[in-house]
């Protein structure tokens, strides 16, 4: 087609990133000269490219916006956000908070929201990169004495006869006392330059994930599709914990909880510091 512009658009291969494309990956949308080639990888390597610059699109996580400000831009819409829940650390046996200190923990990538945040709540310990679809079962056979886990995990970790040590959603309220406030995961960002189509190209995802809100069963089917072994019942609960009308807009909450995080990650010397967000459209 003449003057067809093609964007790369990197997501995870989860039902809840599936679930907020559905409308551009079955071409439900009017998207204009657009058209968006999905890039499927896992969030650490999502975040790594970033630094790179490689993708016009991306998931990101909130910790590893604070590497690419000169890069990318923050877009409204795509927020991953927990209230009162997000990641966890598991183990075999109840471990208190304060006793992970130091401990050898899986994690699913040093540059997740769930590594900043587990430092900022526990201090040091001895991180283990580990995919994250394979944390739960490498610490259910004991070669981990306990892993962060992130996604679906939260929800499944049981069945692997696991138990919660730490909730970092829990965590974030106690530390804030802003229970208005969501635990920052993820998000999505636009590379700079984009320029002014940075804004049509925002109205695009945001209709897409808007759409897929308005049409759940037919968004849920397709997601299932990398849901991993989970149920339609445990598969909408997941989805409904990360697309939601936060993930329409982060709202004034939202970029407070976000700025509140960077500030605490740099005040603690894990981050440079981020002086401003940058969102699409301001």
């Amino acid at each position: 087609m003449s003057g067809t512009i093609e964007l790369t658009l990197g997501h995870s291969p989860d039902p809840d990133d599936a679930f907020m494309f559905y409308g551009l990956a079955r071409d439900k949308l009017e998207t204009g000269p657009y058209r968006f080639k999905h890039v499927l990888q896992d969030i650490q390597t999502l975040n790594e490219r970033a630094t790179r610059g490689e993708l016009d699109i991306t998931a990101i996580s909130i910790h590893a916006y604070a590497y690419v400000l000169d890069k990318y831009a923050l877009l409204p819409a795509g927020a991953s956000m927990g209230f009162g829940y997000g990641p966890m650390v598991v183990a075999r046996e109840a471990i208190a908070a304060a006793d992970l200190t130091g401990m050898t923990i899986a994690i699913p990538g040093t540059m997740t929201s769930a590594w900043l945040e587990l430092q900022l709540a526990i201090g040091s310990c001895k991180p283990v990169v580990v995919p994250f679809d394979e944390i739960i079962q490498r610490v259910a056979s004991g070669e981990f004495p306990a892993g962060l886990i992130i996604h679906e995990g939260q929800l499944t970790y049981q069945e692997a006869g696991l138990v919660e040590c730490l909730n970092l959603g829990q965590w974030w309220w106690q530390t804030t006392g802003r229970r208005d406030w969501p635990l920052p995961l993820g998000g999505n960002a636009i590379h700079k330059r984009h320029g002014a189509a940075m804004r049509d190209i925002s109205d695009i995802l945001t209709a897409s994930i808007r759409y897929s809100l308005d049409n759940r069963a037919a968004a849920l089917d397709y997601a299932l599709g990398w849901a991993r072994d989970m149920g339609v019942d445990l598969a909408d609960r997941f989805v409904g914990m990360y697309v939601n009308d936060w993930t329409l807009d982060y709202g004034v909450p939202g970029r407070a909880a976000i700025t509140d995080l960077l500030a605490r990650g740099h005040a603690a010397g894990l981050i440079p510091k981020v002086d401003q967000l940058e969102f699409v459209g301001g």
